[in-house]
């Protein structure tokens, strides 16, 4: 098998799962999205007993159309569940809230791993919408130049991936630790809330694979094969 045949092979793999891992987060999402909760809090009710508990009182807690659109927004300090995340009293929206509601209070505590993130978010976004494009055409216009600054962009993007893990990760860690602590949850539920969460960060690992499959059969392309 040549370098090239297993780089090839890899990716495959690397979509297939990302692909996988997908449809596990919107399956387990909408098992726990069926189970109520024991007390009957709305996601909105969650993030806002958390918060109070840790004496963060200068966030807004508000709806945001969509599925799955949940987010702390540390420019506005707005936390914004779905809607149906919002008005929910599920498992699942209880443990999506609350993982918002750690991202609120990573900013709060100036978590220096949410400041990095923060500070990396322009160059992902220029390096989401640019980094793909200058490369492929850098191939097939055969331009050095316009590779390498993709390649740059595309980079850029992979590092915002990688160190979204440590915070996702870490907000993870503060939901669980919150909820049991304000008697939340139980057992079965926490179960399922790790359920929730895990299948969360692990879309951003696949995404992270996703973009090193990505740039790895890029070049893998362009290079003859070797035995």
């Amino acid at each position: 098998m040549t370098t090239t045949t297993l780089i090839y092979l890899i990716a495959g793999i690397s979509f297939l799962a990302s692909f996988a891992v997908r449809r596990w987060l919107t399956n387990t999402y909408a098992k726990w999205s069926r189970v109520p909760n024991t007390h009957g809090i709305t996601g909105a009710q969650t993030a806002h007993a958390i918060l109070t508990k840790n004496g963060v009182n200068n966030v807004r807690i508000e709806p945001v159309k969509g599925k799955l659109t949940d987010h702390y927004d540390p420019d506005r300090d707005i936390l914004r569940l779905s809607a149906t995340n919002y008005a929910q009293a599920s498992v699942a929206s209880m443990a999506v809230s609350a993982h918002e509601a750690g991202h609120a209070m990573q900013d709060a505590h100036n978590d220096r791993r949410l400041a990095f993130r923060r500070w990396l978010v322009p160059v992902a976004a220029l390096g989401n919408r640019l980094g793909p494009m200058l490369l492929v055409f850098g191939f097939i216009l055969g331009s050095s130049t316009a590779v390498q600054l993709g390649a740059f962009l595309f980079v850029g993007m992979l590092i915002f991936q990688l160190a979204t893990l440590p915070v996702e990760i870490n907000a993870s860690r503060r939901a669980l630790r919150n909820l049991r602590e304000l008697g939340f949850t139980d057992p079965h539920q926490e179960a399922g809330t790790k359920q929730v969460l895990t299948a969360a960060a692990l879309t951003y690992v696949a995404a992270a694979v996703m973009s090193i499959a990505y740039l790895a059969t890029l070049f893998a392309g362009q290079r003859p094969s070797t035995l």
